[in-house]
């Protein structure tokens, strides 16, 4: 047997080290280019401002202090360079039509990706896109779906004894999901999404949200850029991601999003929480100490384990990166290079 000397061993890690290429460096082993917010705000150009203040704040999350500035700093820019892919998209569909000599063919949706941590703000980012998207100049009808519809049923989860991994891969239906997303794909009519309500902490039942051959489809969830063990011979395992037609990671450190995450769960505790429906109502009626112990307790025994186990590993699959800072709003912004 060929048993390497400590310091060996220590020069194989060495070696291993230095190959990871830092992902968020921009240097020129990164697959990504990486600007600053401010560097990234230039590339608006002239993309008209088409939201308000008041309609910003209707759509930012609980805790999320996203801004007219932000949408300004950030978000025309990133509206303007999906322009130019649905744009690009739209013709090769026209190319590869005329050169299949089809007649009829179904032009298929755009589906966006928007993945990122709980307490991240992905929400926020998801809901912002598609208003912004669907007021561009050709008016696209532009859809939202989140993946919290596609989970297990409560009563599932406790079957299969994995209620305290909701959030993680396993709790979600993927053949579901991947069902949904096909028949987007192919064009079709009135297709079925599960409806999942934050208040009951559970999926409704026999509720639906029907998306209709949209234009644009933006597809939020913790875990949407996730990806699978392949299966020997060759056979075809699609993933979710395989259907995006661009992707954003939201990100942050994790000691900042386990502050967010804290800060929101101390925040519902006195607003949402104080429903008697809400599956949460019992942490209303704590002491805040106890409040903020138990906020802790399920970021570090739950949260925090999907985040660096299953959601952190799929960032560099995503197409750009917001990378956002202590006062949560974006510091700088990663495109994967062409």
């Amino acid at each position: 047997m060929d048993v390497k000397s400590p310091q060996k061993q220590q020069d194989a890690v060495d070696a291993a080290n230095a190959a990871v290429v830092d992902q968020l460096s921009g240097d020129a082993l990164s697959p990504y280019r990486k600007f600053s917010a401010d560097q990234w705000a230039e590339f608006r150009a002239d993309t008209p401002l088409t939201l308000s203040q008041d309609e910003v704040t209707r759509l930012r999350s609980l805790n999320d202090p996203i801004d007219l500035e932000e949408v300004r700093r950030i978000y025309l820019s990133l509206s303007r360079l999906l322009y130019s892919h649905v744009e690009a998209s739209q013709s090769l569909f026209k190319q590869r039509t005329k050169f299949l000599n089809v007649t009829r063919a179904i032009k298929t949706p755009f589906i966006i990706g928007v993945a990122g941590s709980v307490a991240v703000g992905k929400s926020t980012t998801a809901r912002i896109l598609k208003e912004l998207l669907g007021r561009w100049p050709s008016s696209p009808k532009v859809d939202l779906i989140t993946t919290d519809g596609f989970l297990l049923p409560n009563k599932e989860l406790r079957k299969r004894n994995i209620m305290e991994r909701k959030g993680f891969p396993e709790s979600y239906d993927v053949g579901a999901i991947l069902r949904f997303l096909s028949a987007i794909k192919a064009g079709e009519k009135d297709v079925h999404a599960p409806v999942y309500s934050h208040l009951i902490y559970d999926v409704l039942d026999n509720e639906t949200q029907v998306i209709s051959q949209p234009d644009i489809l933006v597809f939020e969830g913790i875990n949407v850029l996730q990806v699978s063990d392949l299966p020997e011979g060759g056979r075809t395992v699609p993933f979710v991601s395989d259907f995006f037609d661009f992707s954003v990671y939201i990100d942050a450190d994790d000691t900042l999003i386990r502050e967010w995450y804290v800060e929101r769960f101390m925040r519902l505790r006195e607003t949402a929480f104080q429903d008697p429906n809400s599956f949460f109502h019992r942490y209303s009626e704590l002491s805040a100490d106890e409040a903020r112990a138990i906020a802790e307790g399920l970021w570090s025994s739950i949260n925090m384990k999907n985040l660096h186990q299953n959601i952190l590993p799929t960032r560099p699959r995503a197409d750009l990166i917001l990378r956002k800072g202590s006062d949560h709003l974006v510091e700088s912004v990663l495109l994967r290079k062409l």
